[in-house]
Formats: C-alpha cells, sequence, structure tokens
C-alpha cells in the first residue's frame, strides 16, 4: 500500500467518530451505528449496551460488519465517497481481560463523555477483531486488506 493511502486510510479512521454497524437480527440483515475507537493493534472497540439489540445479535453471531464513510463533501459524487468495510468478529473485552485496560483509555481518550456509561452494569465494551477490510479511497481506488496489513497500514505512518 502507498504511503499516501495508508494515511488517508489512518485518516478516516481517525476523523469519523461513528460507523455503520451491521448485525444479524434474528436471521435477517440489521444496521445500527455505535461510535468507535481504534485500538493500537488495528481492532476497533465499541461500548454498547446489553439492552440494544445490536448488542443482543453480536452475544449470538458475532460475525459483524462495520462501515466507516467520509463526509458527503468530500467527494464529487457519492460513488466516490472514501470509505472503510471492516468485517470481523465481535468478541466481548471483560473487565479481567488482558485488552481491557487499552480498550478503555482508547475509547475514553476518543468519548471522554462516555465515561458515565461505564458505571452502568448494561454497558460492556466489544472488541472488533477484523478478519478482512476494503478500502475505497476515491472512484475507481478500491483495494482489500488483509487483517495484517491494514494494521500495518494504520502504525506505519
Amino acid at each position: 500500500m502507498q504511503e499516501s493511502d495508508a494515511a488517508a486510510l489512518k485518516s478516516l479512521i481517525q476523523q469519523q467518530p461513528v460507523a455503520a454497524l451491521a448485525t444479524l437480527h434474528k436471521g435477517e440483515p440489521a444496521v445500527s451505528m455505535v461510535p468507535y475507537a481504534l485500538m493500537p493493534n488495528g481492532k476497533l472497540v465499541i461500548h454498547v449496551s446489553r439492552l440494544a439489540s445490536h448488542t443482543q445479535d453480536m452475544q449470538t453471531t458475532p460475525a459483524v460488519a462495520l462501515l466507516i464513510t467520509a463526509l458527503l463533501e468530500s467527494a464529487q459524487t457519492p460513488l466516490a465517497l472514501p470509505r472503510i468495510s471492516i468485517q470481523g468478529t465481535a468478541l466481548p473485552c471483560l473487565d479481567n481481560s488482558p485488552d481491557y485496560a487499552t480498550a478503555r483509555s482508547v475509547y475514553l481518550a476518543r468519548f471522554a463523555e462516555a465515561e458515565e456509561l461505564f458505571n452502568f452494569t448494561d454497558f460492556s465494551l466489544i472488541i472488533i477483531v477484523p478478519t478482512s477490510v476494503r478500502h475505497v479511497a476515491g472512484f475507481g481506488r478500491a483495494r482489500s486488506l488483509s487483517p495484517e496489513r491494514f494494521s500495518a497500514a494504520l502504525t506505519t505512518i
């Protein structure tokens, strides 16, 4: 991956605070919105309520997808809109997990106002472990990335 494309990928992930989250809900596709933060290893972390249907969906079927898009005004046409589609596995991140301190720290660094939600017993952290990534840098500029190449692109800039 060229350095400019890696920089664009990293910038998009860092600038956009929310993603569309696709889950399976009772066997049917469902999409919701979640705030997310990026962990140093290329995994993403979300903080969700057990009462939300997408949380229940991830407990039943941990295969998920996230879509992160640039702002509409960043492209001349919606077809050229920069975006990242991440397929992954949603894993609970319990208080005693080795990743918990890092996950909580990066999430609160991005969403300081969410700190009070950590006191609610129905909220928990979920780590999304990418299994494949599709990066569209613009019209006709698409590439698929392995989780390793995705992580490397995020850490080499």
